[in-house]
């Protein structure tokens, strides 16, 4: 008797360590489809935001002075939903940086048609009320500024609009992905004009 009770505590001890291998492999299993889930659809909601950022700072640059560099920064941190210098909330590393405002011309090419280039700033009319001078006397001058074009770009790159690259939340799997390219572009308004300023400041 004393032999078949001590059977059937070890067969008893075997069936919890099976219990116990099967829950590890179920919770892993378990976990990783939650965590997918939930990494898919921060996913889906930063490529869905990138394009509500750029329309936002493309709306409010477009009454701004292009020359208020605070103003253009306050934009920016705007159009990530923050107040000061930061990511955009559930959507790092998208940050103010990643926002480029830029300003555009219609002017003439090599070839004489007219297109859609970026002014650099050091060609910028000196405030808004020059840049309606410049639009006035030319609209298809190389630094009239006629419209407005925000876009994600990643920061430190200068000459072109990189996209932006994302990693995944989840530490132990290494994975990245681009940043859908977001960009919206509208005609230029105010610019911070007044109208009762006669000449630049």
């Amino acid at each position: 008797m004393w032999a078949t009770e001590a059977r059937a505590r070890v067969r008893a001890n075997r069936q919890q360590g099976i219990y116990a291998v099967e829950f590890s492999l179920v919770a892993i299993v378990f976990f990783l489809m939650v965590f997918g889930i939930v990494e898919f659809a921060r996913m889906l909601y930063l490529f869905n935001t990138v394009q509500e950022v750029t329309r936002v700072a493309a709306s409010a640059a477009v009454h701004a002075n292009f020359r208020d560099t605070a103003r253009m920064q306050q934009i920016r941190e705007m159009s990530v939903a923050r107040h000061s210098p930061g990511v955009l909330p559930l959507g790092a590393p998208i940050s103010d940086r990643h926002v480029r405002i830029e300003f555009l011309a219609s002017a003439p090419d090599a070839s004489g048609r007219n297109t859609i280039r970026v002014i650099p700033p050091g060609q910028w009319p000196t405030c808004p009320m020059g840049n309606r001078q410049v639009c006035m006397a030319n609209p298809n001058a190389a630094n009239c500024i006629r419209y407005v074009r925000a876009q994600i770009c990643e920061p430190g790159i200068t000459d072109r609009c990189e996209k932006a690259r994302v990693a995944l939340l989840i530490p132990l799997v290494r994975f990245t992905a681009d940043v859908p390219r977001a960009s919206f572009t509208l005609p230029a308004e105010s610019l911070g004009y007044m109208p009762n300023l006669a000449s630049c400041p």
